[in-house]
């Protein structure tokens, strides 16, 4: 298997909780070419600080943005020819840098490949009502830098549900976008996150769905 860098890029916000376990989780990873960026999107808490204990990590500060704007910093400041991301209270599962990169090299009409994740339950959390039993989504993409060049980075203006809009460009650009049938991350639900609220998270959804049918439609392939 041929060893391209990747960059990992982690945007936190007031991450002092967790951001030490994901770091610690994606410099663990078996795969030795690892680039690892992490966007600290105007924190005010001891995110900076706990970062700056890690001298693999590359930390960059901005104002706050919100997360698609520190994924897309994270997007320019990165030389990876594989790119990937880790939520800060996300876990990475042994493999799951490896797994991608090996699907990657194997698969060359693929430009994006996804991995399963388990969600879990910080204790003391109450449990969200979307929030099913057996919760093994499909998340977690590692591109091809090209993949850049064809959508662009992420729309700045989502702060839920971003990533499944970018994923929607991604095949209105007809990329090709797989899913590894593993779980390889773990999900942390903890009452603080973006998408614990489903009903932004849906009103997020429902506006990316629109937007890309809109498009469509003034392509013309849309009845």
């Amino acid at each position: 298997m041929s060893s391209p860098l990747v960059s990992v890029i982690v945007p936190v916000f007031n991450g002092e909780r967790f951001v030490a376990e994901a770091i610690e989780a994606i410099l663990d990873q078996d795969y030795p070419m690892l680039e690892l960026i992490v966007v600290d999107d105007g924190s005010t808490d001891m995110t900076a600080r706990i970062v700056s204990g890690y001298p693999r990590a590359r930390c960059i500060s901005q104002d706050n943005a919100g997360p698609s704007a520190a994924r897309n910093a994270g997007l320019a400041a990165s030389s990876g020819e594989l790119l990937t991301f880790c939520d800060s209270d996300d876990l990475y599962r042994s493999g799951k840098v490896s797994s991608q990169v090996r699907y990657l090299t194997e698969n060359e009409d693929t430009a994006c490949v996804l991995v399963r994740h388990r969600t879990f339950v910080e204790p003391g959390t109450e449990p969200p009502a979307w929030m099913t039993k057996d919760d093994q989504g499909a998340q977690n993409p590692m591109i091809r830098r090209r993949v850049l060049e064809a959508v662009g980075g992420y729309d700045p203006e989502y702060r839920v549900s971003e990533t499944f809009e970018w994923l929607i460009r991604m095949r209105a650009a007809g990329l090709r976008v797989d899913v590894i049938d593993e779980v390889l991350v773990d999900r942390r639900i903890h009452g603080t996150n973006l998408s614990y609220g489903r009903q932004d998270l849906q009103h997020g959804l429902l506006r990316s769905l629109r937007a890309r049918i809109e498009e469509s439609r003034k392509g013309g392939d849309v009845a």
